[in-house]
C-alpha cells in the first residue's frame, strides 16, 4: 500500500496560528520531515505531537528526498514542515514534492501561514497582481532592473543588515514609491511601516532594523517600465568596465530608447 505526502506550513511566529487540519496531519504522520527538527519540536511539544522526526534541510534534500520516497512506497505518510510559512516558498521541499509526483505518489497540500501573503494584505498596497521574488537581489545592477521593471506589486524578503542598501537604491530610482516594511510578523515586537521609499530610507538609516523582514514595493511608474529593459542593459555594461556615453549610445541603437535619457537616467541615481 503506497503512502502519501502531507506538505504542511507551520506558524510564521505565533504558535497558535496552526490549523487543526495540520495537527491532525502532524499527529497521524508516520515521520514529520523538518528543516530543523531542533525548532520544530517546539511546536510540536505545545500540542502534543510526539511523532518521530527527520532533517530535511538544503544540504540533505536529494538523498533525504530518495529515503522518504522509499518509505512512502512501503505505506508510510510523511508530513513537510519548513521552520515557518510553507515549505517549498523559499524553503526546503522542491526536491521531495517533485520525487513524489515522478514516482505518481499523492501529494496534499495543506493551508496555512505565509509571511509573504500576510505581508502583501497588511502593506495596503495593490493585492490583486503581485509577485513574489523571494530574497531581494544583492547586486546593485539586478536589483535596480528588478525594481526598474516591475510592472505590479513586489513582496519580497529582506536581510535586516541589507534594508537600508536596499531602500536607497529604490530611493534613488524613485523615491516616491510606496513601500512598505513588515518587520516580526505575528510575533511579540510585530512592525509594520508604511510610506514612501524616501521616507522609509530615511527612518533605517539611523534606526537598525532587528528580526525577520518582508518588504512589499508599489509598481513602478509606466515611464519607468518603458526605460526599464534598456536601462538595466546600460547598467550591466557601466558594472562590467564600460565608459557611460558609449555604453548609452550602443543601447539607444539597439533600444531606440534616446541616449541622453539613458545617460541621465542612469547618473540621476
Amino acid at each position: 500500500m503506497t503512502g502519501r505526502l502531507v506538505v504542511c506550513p507551520t506558524p510564521i511566529g505565533n504558535l497558535e496560528d496552526i490549523t487543526l487540519r495540520v495537527l491532525s496531519a502532524l499527529r497521524e504522520a508516520d515521520v514529520i520531515a523538518c528543516e530543523d527538527t531542533r525548532h520544530t519540536r517546539i511546536l510540536l511539544d505545545k500540542y502534543g505531537v510526539s511523532a518521530r522526526t527527520v532533517s530535511y534541510h538544503e544540504h540533505n534534500e536529494a538523498s533525504r528526498a530518495s529515503e522518504l520516497v522509499a518509505r512512502i512506497r512501503d505505506g508510510e505518510t510523511v508530513a513537510l514542515v519548513s521552520d515557518a510559512g510553507m515549505p517549498l516558498v523559499n524553503d526546503p521541499g522542491f526536491v521531495l514534492v517533485q520525487a513524489c509526483v515522478a514516482a505518481g505518489i499523492g501529494v496534499e497540500v495543506l493551508p496555512g501561514p505565509s509571511a509573504a501573503l500576510t505581508a502583501l494584505v497588511a502593506s495596503g498596497l495593490p493585492a490583486t497582481t503581485w509577485r513574489f521574488v523571494g530574497f531581494l537581489p544583492r547586486k546593485q545592477g539586478e536589483l535596480s532592473s528588478l525594481l526598474g521593471s516591475a510592472a505590479e506589486t513586489l513582496v519580497a524578503f529582506e536581510s535586516p543588515r541589507r534594508l537600508s542598501a536596499s531602500l536607497e537604491i529604490l530611493t534613488a530610482l524613485d523615491p516616491g514609491r510606496p513601500v512598505a516594511v513588515c518587520r516580526e510578523l505575528t510575533k511579540l515586537h510585530e512592525e509594520i511601516l508604511r510610506g514612501t521609499a524616501s521616507e522609509l530610507s530615511s527612518h533605517f538609516s539611523s534606526t537598525e532594523p532587528r528580526g525577520e523582514i518582508v518588504v512589499v514595493i508599489g509598481a513602478a511608474p509606466a515611464e519607468d517600465l518603458e526605460l526599464g529593459p534598456a536601462l538595466s542593459a546600460l547598467t550591466k555594461l557601466v558594472e562590467a568596465g564600460a565608459k557611460t556615453r558609449p555604453a548609452a549610445a550602443v543601447v539607444s541603437e539597439l533600444t531606440g530608447v534616446p541616449a541622453n535619457t539613458l545617460y541621465k537616467a542612469l547618473t540621476d541615481r
